[in-house]
């Protein structure tokens, strides 16, 4: 095991099941790099994460779930992506959703929720959000939705519309699909085999292949009345969302395997010129400790702010800036990790064959996770502003 794998663990039942995870994660590694490869999608390793009841850690125990807190979620995520980050990201998705639904219990009918935690619990479904398009952009920059749903007589829905970066899209079981009705933003929960609906595979990017975030198209879906699962109301100020620390979780999961690689590599690589392997060299060794240093720090930040969400050490709103900057720091931390990692290992770390060129393209794709680094660090901004008319007043 690993010294960094284990660091932050604090009980027995965190480490048994941490070891449990490292064991998937480890066999996903290799899958990981050829799904990457093939431009395909890992299949097997959402099926040994069903069977293993990995999509039921964030349902409430009530329900037959684990009722995993927001640190668990942390460390386990982390470490599942050491393994297949894209995966891991996926899947963080579905525990993120399920844990805000139950979270801020907004749902009008209780029942699609009992419902749904029950389903997810029981036979391991997989749920996701359905909600980015490409005309308005990232849904936290509060733009509608071109997704149109137009109430019927009889009280059912006809949804017209296309969302984007619908991760999990090939084994997604249900979809939470926002959608203009009549001026405001509604959602809708829609079985993945509703008439209507379907799922066209147009994820061509260069990282976090294995996602499959294809786009979820619906023509004239018709769905009945109790589809209609809620209507969002006008944000007011900085939302606490502790589910989205999944998020830097997976990236500094990636940074992690990176280091690793970074390890193998220096250990066994022995160049005529030298009595002994380039991990002893200082220049290395320096390296190394940056790499150690920057892990560290970013890594407090992301299990101290989860801890603090779960403890409720300050009301929400004010932890809301905390795991937002907590996200920001992980993901520069993780691409500075894996950049440093690559300038040991060296060319060799851009051979197609190599896992490091694969975590350095997925990496950047934190930068264009939410929360957004320009508004975090306005956010931020504007809180030394409150604070310095607090205390001039």
């Amino acid at each position: 095991m690993n010294r960094l794998d284990e660091w932050f663990v604090l009980n027995e039942e965190q480490r048994c099941r941490i070891r449990e995870i490292g064991k998937l994660a480890d066999s996903f590694a290799v899958g990981a790099h050829r799904t990457d490869a093939e431009h395909g999608f890992s299949y097997e390793h959402i099926e040994a994460l069903r069977k293993f009841g990995y999509c039921s850690y964030t349902v409430p125990k009530e329900y037959g779930g684990e009722g995993i807190s927001i640190y668990e979620l942390v460390l386990y995520q982390e470490r599942l992506a050491q393994g297949d980050a894209a995966i891991s990201l996926g899947v963080g998705w579905h525990l993120g959703v399920m844990f805000e639904l139950n979270y801020k219990q907004q749902w009008a009918r209780k029942e699609a929720l009992a419902y749904l935690n029950q389903v997810v619990a029981k036979t391991q479904r997989l749920v996701n959000r359905a909600a980015t398009e490409k005309a308005s952009g990232s849904p936290t920059r509060g733009g509608m939705p071109l997704t149109f749903a137009q109430r019927q007589a009889d009280g059912t829905f006809i949804l017209n519309g296309r969302k984007t970066f619908t991760t999990l899209s090939p084994v997604l079981d249900y979809y939470i699909v926002t959608a203009d009705l009549d001026g405001q933003i509604a959602e809708f929960l829609i079985p993945r085999n509703t008439a209507g609906v379907s799922v066209e595979p147009t994820w061509q990017m260069a990282g976090m292949r294995g996602t499959a975030s294809h786009d979820l198209v619906m023509e004239q879906a018709l769905l009945p009345m109790e589809a209609h699962v809620h209507t969002l109301e006008a944000r007011k100020g900085a939302v606490p969302a502790p589910y989205l620390l999944h998020i830097p979780a997976c990236y500094l999961g990636i940074a992690l395997a990176a280091r690793k690689e970074a390890i193998k590599f220096a250990s066994a690589y022995q160049p005529n010129s030298l009595t002994q392997p380039i991990i002893y060299l200082p220049n290395i060794v320096q390296q190394l400790g940056q790499i150690e240093l920057e892990l560290q720090a970013a890594r407090h930040f992301i299990y101290s702010a989860a801890r603090r969400w779960d403890e409720q050490a300050l009301p929400p709103q004010q932890l809301a800036s905390e795991l937002s900057a907590a996200k920001v720091i992980a993901i520069q931390a993780a691409m500075s990790v894996v950049d440093k990692a690559m300038r040991i290992v060296g060319a060799h770390s851009l051979s197609l064959e190599h896992p490091l060129q694969r975590m350095y393209r997925d990496v950047r794709f934190g930068l264009h996770n939410p929360p957004m680094e320009d508004a975090v660090v306005g956010m931020l901004g504007k809180l030394t502003i409150e604070d310095f008319d607090g205390e001039n007043q």
